[in-house]
């Protein structure tokens, strides 16, 4: 081989952007087209086309490049629960892969700035989003709530808790009348 040749792997952000030049769609290194796929973070290389393709400014400015737009329409759902703060931040870090934008807060009973980071928190995301958030933390092993429903309580379960209850007041009947006879 050539040594005077460069690397393959080697991003080219100094020189110009050719028209033609390939860059990675997450963090915007350019590359020359003989590459497929960034050497920072692996994912496949896309054409540049001329367009500006900006370098993340800080965390939270690539936290947002991450999100669907279509996954951010409706009211806040709550589609997760965790025991702490670290749990629901990866739960959220979970669902802001999937392009889902996710909220935290604190659980009601819970929200006493004197817990810190201890207690727990819930997970909510839009109500476009509620679906894929679902799927994504099953996948992960990570329960999500599911929306319940409250189920009708049929003929048959009323008279079973009826029977209940009057079987156990005559159980207490008996054993308070069974005392007085021992006593007398």
């Amino acid at each position: 081989m050539d040594g005077s040749r460069k690397k393959r792997s080697r991003s080219t952000d100094a020189e110009p952007a050719h028209p033609e030049a390939l860059a990675c769609p997450a963090c915007a290194r350019r590359y020359p087209l003989e590459e497929r796929f960034c050497s920072h973070c692996g994912m496949p290389l896309v054409y540049a086309g001329g367009r500006n393709v900006e370098e993340p400014r800080d965390e939270a400015h690539e936290r947002a490049r991450k999100i669907r737009p279509e996954l951010t329409r409706g009211e806040l759902v709550r589609v997760g629960f965790a025991r702490n703060q670290a749990e629901a931040e990866l739960m959220q870090n979970l669902l802001i892969e999937e392009g889902i934008p996710s909220v935290l807060r604190r659980t009601a009973g819970f929200d006493v700035p004197d817990f810190l980071a201890a207690g727990p928190r819930d997970v909510l995301v839009p109500e476009s989003g509620v679906e894929l958030a679902r799927i994504t933390l099953r996948r992960a092993d990570v329960e999500p709530v599911e929306a319940r429903v409250p189920e009708a309580t049929s003929g048959a379960q009323v008279a079973r808790i009826v029977v209940g209850i009057v079987a156990g007041a005559a159980v207490a009947a008996l054993i308070a009348w069974g005392l007085l006879q021992a006593t007398t």
